[in-house]
């Protein structure tokens, strides 16, 4: 069993503009009151981080019972999303998150307030992630951050970053369990009815749009290929089909789209099994047939390296039905 937190005192943070989700996944996890677990639970409370009133997300108001002096002896603090990734947030709130990382408290982030905790400039040569929709702002926002785009959650010791909202669950019950044990976590998670442990390394589940281009040729092709991903296609057949030689349409490929024609074709062929696992009952193999990888090892191989999760993991969380 891992020792608990020697400070269990745990604050939320409310803002005008709260994300109400990511503010009920904080108060779920730690401020909910655990009878039934043999632990002393978090000492959770709420902080106004600024002036009110809080407005939050589906036309409540916030009202907290604390201001940020509340913060300096805090032993955790959850930050939970931020109003607008642009918005420089008020240096009261940034001093006293500095502080109190300073004095070995922890800051954890879910989804768009990772924005939050990389203006404090703590996360400064450091990995952090956030959804997916922010990741390219964060990155040009904040060069210094390694930001890391395809992950659930990120845990740096004292700074914990997790992607989209319900990876701030993932992430929430990752500290629980660093802190009290698995069993507890597990208790946590059957009462949340969810599951009870995703890696934080696990591929954010990233809507992967077809590559938009001006060339009206490559185009042609893109949409050919996307007909054709059953079929054995090459990058020969494809510089074919565009009617240019091979090197020629690979380097133009490279320059228009941004990746290799065969790195295209292989999240293509993963996205058209995504979505044959999640709206068809077929087998693995003609999955894997009629995505064109061929054999369902193939497609187990590409389909954990592009998902970082097995094609059954998949169906399971998307259709509800796995299969062997």
């Amino acid at each position: 069993m891992p020792a608990a937190p020697p400070n269990r005192s745990t604050v939320a943070l409310a803002y005008d503009g709260l994300c109400s989700f990511e503010f009920g996944v904080a108060t779920e996890l730690f401020g909910l009151a655990r009878p039934e677990l043999d632990v002393e639970w978090y000492d959770f409370a709420v902080v106004a981080a600024e002036p009110g009133p809080m407005r939050a997300l589906g036309g409540l108001t916030v009202q907290a019972d604390h201001d940020l002096e509340r913060v300096a002896t805090a032993g955790t603090i959850v930050v939970p999303g931020w109003r607008r990734p642009d918005e420089a947030p008020p240096a009261d709130l940034l001093d006293a998150l500095h502080a109190a990382h300073q004095g070995g408290a922890r800051l954890l982030s879910i989804c768009s307030g990772v924005f939050l905790l990389a203006a404090t400039g703590l996360l400064d040569g450091k990995a952090a992630t956030t959804h997916w929709r922010y990741t390219d702002t964060l990155a040009r926002r904040y060069p210094a951050i390694d930001v890391q785009p395809d992950v659930l959650y990120l845990d740096n010791g004292q700074l914990l970053t997790s992607a989209g909202s319900a990876a701030g669950i993932d992430l929430g019950l990752h500290l629980i369990r660093s802190d009290h044990g698995p069993a507890v976590a597990n208790s946590v998670a059957r009462r949340l009815v969810v599951p009870p442990h995703r890696e934080g390394g696990q591929a954010q589940f990233i809507d992967r749009p077809i590559a938009d281009t001006t060339d009206e040729t490559l185009a042609a092709t893109l949409e050919w290929a996307l007909d054709h991903l059953h079929e054995p296609l090459t990058v020969a057949a494809l510089a074919d089909h565009a009617r240019l030689g091979t090197r020629t349409f690979a380097r133009r490929f490279s320059a228009e789209i941004g990746e290799s024609p065969l790195r295209w074709l292989t999240h293509q062929r993963v996205l058209r099994a995504q979505e044959l696992l999640e709206a068809t009952g077929h087998s693995i193999e003609r999955v894997a047939a009629e995505a064109g990888f061929g054999s369902a090892a193939n497609l187990r191989s590409h389909f954990e390296r592009v998902t970082h999760t097995t094609p059954t993991r998949y169906r399971a969380t998307f259709a509800g039905a796995g299969i062997a």
